[in-house]
């Protein structure tokens, strides 16, 4: 019987479930969030048009946007016992185990924890997508021994990022192009951290479980770490002249070169031009082109000689690292957008429930028996 049985190790290929949010549409090869191209909404909305649009299905008109974003600024702060929490945590504790930590830690002090109505739900990814900024934030400058940073409810959401990490607002263009990221990093279908935050909701668990869960997964490198490994791969290069030899070491020894390859996209990834466009926007803001031109030797040689196109992680990390962001921030940076992705998934597994539960191939020992110990050679 096993040999008609067919594992799909990863699930490959496998549709678990039916959704309505986001697709990678074969055709034009985009990915499009609720029909919707996300290289036409990095041009034409903006993170708060896009995180109601992955909740609510349509882009908000001009006074739903401002009720939205007028609830998202109300809720940014954190408890002082979430702060005493934060403060507490080791010094060189990653910021990814401090987001998780907080997040569950917010669970706890939520009073809709235990509701899993859909209102409930909504109001709960409100108060995530507020907090969890904050609480990125607040984490990273006690890691580096310096003092929280309160929101400014003055402050549209990006802005007030930068205003928490550093104490000051950057010139727009800078903005813009993390605007961008967010929106590129908001969504991508059943990808590994989504599918754990379905799972966990399947189980009827709360929304702050299914996050911290989806956290987690976001962790490994071969998912949301991908950024971070980037940019210290990068580091890791002299000069753009010494990229080719670099790469050629790599492929000697058959290394893995991380910010290539995709489960989805064979033909490249559909939101790489778009974080390209703006790194290199970065890049001439700052004044510094180092990143961008070893990063195009590496993408033409491997795509000459591999057939591999890069990921957004590989324009993304030197983005994110132009921008000032430390390394160890970048993939928090990632929950901070990618958590509209994960409540709106929360959300749509709600409302068709089924416990996921997958089988599993046996291919151990058969059934035997126990042997005493004593006639255990």
């Amino acid at each position: 019987m096993s040999e008609a049985i067919e594992v799909r190790k990863g699930l490959v290929g496998v549709y678990a479930d039916e959704s309505t949010i986001s697709k990678v549409m074969p055709e034009t090869n985009s990915l499009t969030y609720r029909g919707y191209a996300v290289q036409d909404l990095c041009e034409e909305a903006s993170f708060d048009e896009t995180a109601f649009l992955l909740w609510n299905g349509e882009l908000p008109t001009a006074s739903q946007l401002a009720a939205f974003q007028a609830k998202e600024k109300a809720n940014r702060a954190l408890s002082p016992a979430l702060l005493r929490v934060l403060r507490d945590f080791p010094r060189d504790a990653h910021p990814m185990d401090a987001i998780r930590t907080a997040v569950s830690f917010m669970g706890m002090e939520d009073p809709d924890t235990a509701d899993v109505s859909e209102p409930a739900q909504r109001r709960k990814a409100m108060r995530l997508l507020a907090k969890i900024p904050t609480a990125v934030a607040a984490a990273h400058r006690l890691g580096k021994g310096e003092e929280p940073i309160a929101p400014d409810a003055a402050l549209p959401f990006c802005e007030n990022f930068f205003h928490m990490v550093f104490g000051r607002v950057p010139q727009p263009e800078v903005i813009k192009a993390f605007d961008v990221s967010m929106i590129l990093y908001a969504e991508h279908t059943f990808n590994a951290s989504t599918f754990t935050a379905r799972t966990i909701t399947s189980t009827m668990a709360d929304m702050h479980g299914a996050i911290t869960g989806g956290i987690a997964a976001l962790k490994g490198p071969l998912h949301g770490g991908a950024n971070e490994a980037v940019m210290h791969m990068l580091k890791e290069i002299p000069s753009p002249e010494a990229a080719s030899s670099w790469l050629e070491g790599k492929f000697d020894h058959k290394a893995l070169v991380m910010g290539f390859g995709h489960r989805v996209y064979k033909n490249g990834d559909s939101r790489v031009p778009t974080m390209k466009k703006y790194a290199e926007v970065m890049a001439r803001v700052v004044g510094d082109e180092r990143w961008m031109r070893t990063s195009a030797v590496l993408a033409d040689i491997m795509l000459t000689r591999k057939n591999i196109h890069p990921n957004l992680d590989f324009p993304a990390g030197p983005a994110y690292y132009l921008m000032g962001f430390d390394i160890p921030l970048f993939t928090p940076i990632f929950v901070c957008s990618r958590i509209t992705g994960w409540a709106a998934h929360v959300i749509e597994q709600g409302r068709d429930n089924r416990l996921i539960r997958p089988l599993s191939l046996y291919t151990g020992v058969e059934q035997r028996q126990v042997t005493p110990i004593a006639q255990r050679g």
